[in-house]
């Protein structure tokens, strides 16, 4: 299938995995540049040696174009900047802030940036810095996640700008994609299915609680705080909702947080740890190949849109 977003990306399906802090590392991004989507690596917080150390090896792992996620908040963004610059690495996706300060500097060394959005005003002053797509990100995506749905926001994003536009936030399968088609959007980005993949290193417990969850078991934390938050609910999501409801300080419900991620990704504790996961978990229904499930959604995509 060719969009204007498998052109810019040199891409064979118009796929892009999610950038998961702790998740998505080089096994998974050249995993799913190898079946023909574009793998991102997730800088998450990491320092910026292990962001260079996981570029090199993603690349030495495929020769197809890949991409790193970063953070903006991340305190050594402008170190990272400068190593995808350097690096040659062919895309990068941005969130929590504006990417505007390393625009110049990507774009002189060959860069597609894309940075991930909540809203259209976000997505018109990205245009007119200079991006050359968006990701309009609903707030059925695991992770950190905005206030307006996939189905009210991808819509309105298309009709604001003219640079393409790739949808996130609840898309697990071909019905999805081609959905977010429908919508306007000439790609999708994929975080919770990609979570499952034989080829995620994430622990065994975070995989099955993953593939286990039900319609119903996502959570938002930090509503109240203004950095809300979807995970799948266990022992830590209700205490910080207890907590939060009781007003407690939000320092002390982020010290509830520190280092849970990684506690649940790498450590398989999926009841103290943040088992980040979208509202769609529920199609999650078994391991497969990042080949496989490229494969599934592209076919079952292909046969609804003819249709």
């Amino acid at each position: 299938m060719k969009t204007r977003v498998t052109e810019l990306l040199e891409i064979e399906a118009p796929i892009l995995q999610g950038g998961m802090a702790w998740v998505a590392e080089y096994h998974l991004a050249a995993a799913v540049s190898e079946a023909g989507g574009l793998g991102i690596i997730g800088a998450g917080g990491a320092p910026a040696e292990f962001v260079r150390e996981q570029i090199r090896k993603t690349r030495e792992a495929t020769d197809r174009p890949f991409g790193v996620n970063l953070m903006l908040m991340n305190p050594e963004a402008d170190e990272i900047a400068r190593i995808i610059a350097g690096e040659g690495v062919k895309v990068v996706t941005t969130g929590a802030g504006n990417p505007g300060k390393y625009m110049k500097l990507w774009k002189e060394a060959g860069v597609k940036v894309i940075p991930v959005v909540a809203s259209v005003a976000m997505a018109r002053m990205m245009e007119r810095g200079g991006a050359d797509a968006v990701v309009a990100e609903g707030m059925e995506s695991g992770g950190h996640i905005g206030s307006i749905t996939t189905m009210a926001l991808v819509p309105q994003v298309a009709d604001a700008v003219e640079i393409p536009v790739i949808a996130a936030g609840g898309i697990a399968d071909g019905r999805g994609f081609a959905a977010a088609c429908m919508l306007g959007a000439e790609a999708v980005q994929i975080g919770t299915r990609f979570v499952a993949a034989a080829e995620s290193v994430v622990h065994k417990n975070y995989k099955d609680m993953v593939i286990k969850a039900k319609d119903i078991d996502s959570a938002v934390t930090g509503m109240s705080t203004g950095h809300p938050v979807r995970s799948i609910r266990n022992q830590m999501t209700r205490e910080y909702l207890r907590l939060e409801k009781e007003g407690v300080d939000f320092m002390e419900l982020e010290q509830l947080t520190l280092g849970s991620l990684r506690k649940a990704v790498v450590d398989g504790d999926v009841k103290n740890g943040t088992v980040m996961a979208g509202q769609i978990a529920g199609l999650v229904r078994k391991e497969q190949s990042c080949r496989e499930i490229i494969a599934e959604i592209m076919e079952q995509a292909a046969g609804l849109l003819q249709q």
